[in-house]
């Protein structure tokens, strides 16, 4: 029976507020509008926390950076049209990179006979659906509350990816019943077959060099330890999967899929295993992995088991509740013929390439390291500085570096951090972010000043987009429109309200770090190539 509060008649665009706090979500980001005014009424009563982004495209990427944070959903209401719009480019974000984003949006009563209305498009909803999981239209209250459970739901039991739901504004304006109680119990992902996960128990028992690939989608998992020591297994991440193996593992090849030897240190293994993982061309940057033996794919989405790395075992289920069966299963005695000595070599071989192709930067990054706390978590931007801090830079839990991986998006690491740091109240941010990045988003520095939040904000100003300066000398064009104009940077962040900080040397950033880790609003730290001396 509904109670009190689910019973109340309400305007559907308050019960909808009402809905989402009743099942679980803390958080709503976005822009209020004329034509989504009426999803605005309930927040308040409902006990929502909302946070004003200064722009649709904000809202979307706090949104994603909230959910990664906190492995929950992150919501975001939007207007018709230009709002629906602004958010797509974070949609497509979420949706290559495995986040729950779900985006509300209004939209107009009537389209095919009526012309010239404000923010009319010609299909919204189709437009929506080119960049998420599904869009679609609730033309009712019951379908309203249909859509929202089983968008949560999805996000709960399937390869989490953004949705677009939108509600005609007079459908929102209506007078509406309240949504229904949560239905049995919580959905959960599917877990792989229990003789699916007996037969590679036997093969990994036959094999002298396996090796496991752990990806974003095992960041969950517990017992990847134990199931490493067990098997006598070395093993990879890639770039989303950093953390789920331990720093100092012995027969850990880091975070080095894109190296090009990696191939060759592939084709050695007699067994390899990917867990949680597309190994897509953002992973490996070429078209094949490289492997010669038995390849297995474990995930929860059927299209990445049959693509064309052409894998032999194919095993559909959760990455955490496979790696949880794989370590109870009885091995005996590890017989590994990988050493630490020719992972150590391999690892110190891609170092050296990595310094020749970006020099400079190494140090910097080892020096940002150190001057971090363990449990930071990061959100970095399609910079220089991220490339290469991606393949050096350890961590020490899986989930605490998030990147624009798969769409690949400019402006993404500060309103992703701010929505991380919303997510995680207490515990340290930080945002990494190049020159160029910093432009697209800039004024979410205004949300984060208003919502007083201790975050650095690393800008790395190098002067230029320089990844595509280097791009086009590989291809032999004269470098064309690689440079623009830049502010100062550090009286920018200060006329929003910020702290700013330009550091001259490295041995300054541990300082500087400390105390923009508790400074109650965000610290811009300058850097350029120039630190290093």
């Amino acid at each position: 029976m509904a109670n009190s509060k689910t019973a109340q008649t309400r305007p559907l665009g308050a019960q909808i507020s009402h809905m989402l706090k009743d099942r679980g979500v803390e958080v709503i980001f976005g822009i209020p509008g004329v034509h989504n005014q009426e999803m605005y009424r309930g927040i308040e009563e409902a006990g929502l926390t909302h946070v004003l982004a200064r722009h649709e495209q904000g809202a979307g990427f706090m949104a994603d950076g909230y959910a990664r944070a906190t492995g929950k959903p992150g919501v975001a209401y939007v207007i018709t049209g230009p709002g629906l719009c602004n958010i797509m480019t974070p949609m497509g974000q979420a949706y290559s990179d495995s986040v729950p984003l779900l985006v509300l949006s209004s939209c107009l009563d009537e389209t095919a006979a009526r012309k010239g209305q404000l923010h009319q498009m010609k299909d919204q909803q189709a437009a929506a659906a080119t960049v998420c999981d599904w869009s679609e239209e609730a033309r009712t209250s019951a379908a309203a509350y249909t859509l929202i459970d089983r968008a949560l739901n999805e996000f709960a039991s399937q390869r989490p990816r953004s949705k677009h739901i939108q509600v005609p504004i007079g459908v929102l304006e209506a007078a509406a019943q309240g949504h229904p109680p949560v239905a049995g119990t919580a959905m959960a992902p599917l877990a792989a077959k229990a003789e699916d996960v007996a037969k590679l128990s036997d093969q990994l028992a036959a094999s002298k060099r396996p090796l496991f690939i752990f990806g974003g989608g095992a960041k969950r998992a517990e017992g990847v330890a134990t199931m490493l020591h067990s098997t006598g297994a070395a093993s990879f991440t890639t770039y989303a999967g950093r953390g789920v193996v331990a720093p100092d593992a012995p027969l850990h090849f880091g975070s080095t899929l894109a190296r090009p030897g990696s191939a060759d240190v592939i084709a050695s293994a007699d067994l390899v295993i990917a867990v949680g993982t597309e190994l897509a061309e953002v992973d490996i940057w070429r078209a094949q992995l490289g492997h010669t033996a038995p390849l297995v794919r474990v995930d929860i989405d059927p299209t990445v088991l049959t693509d064309a790395q052409g894998a032999q075992v194919h095993i559909q289920g959760d990455a955490a509740a496979f790696v949880a069966a794989l370590s109870e299963m009885d091995l005996g005695q590890p017989r590994t013929g990988w050493t630490a000595l020719e992972v150590a070599a391999s690892r110190a071989r891609w170092r050296s390439e990595i310094e020749a192709e970006r020099p400079g930067l190494l140090p910097v990054i080892e020096a940002l390291q150190a001057s971090v706390p363990d449990d930071v978590m990061i959100y970095s931007d399609m910079t220089q500085f991220a490339y290469a801090a991606k393949e050096v830079w350890d961590m020490n839990a899986p989930g605490h570096w998030h990147h624009p991986y798969g769409f690949g998006t400019l402006g993404y690491a500060t309103p992703a951090a701010i929505g991380g740091a919303i997510g995680r109240p207490g515990l340290p941010t930080m945002a990494i972010i190049g020159d160029y990045g910093f432009h697209y988003t800039v004024q979410e520095l205004g949300a984060a000043v208003e919502l007083g939040l201790s975050l650095p904000i690393i800008l790395w100003d190098n002067g230029k987009l320089g990844e595509i300066e280097d791009s086009m000398t590989r291809a032999q064009i004269a470098p064309n429109a690689v440079v623009a104009h830049n502010p100062d940077f550090c009286k920018l962040a200060e006329a929003f309200g910020a702290l700013s900080a330009a550091p001259k040397s490295l041995e300054d950033l541990p300082a500087v770090l400390k105390a923009a880790f508790s400074a109650g609003r965000p610290t811009l730290i300058y850097l350029t190539p120039a630190i290093t001396g």
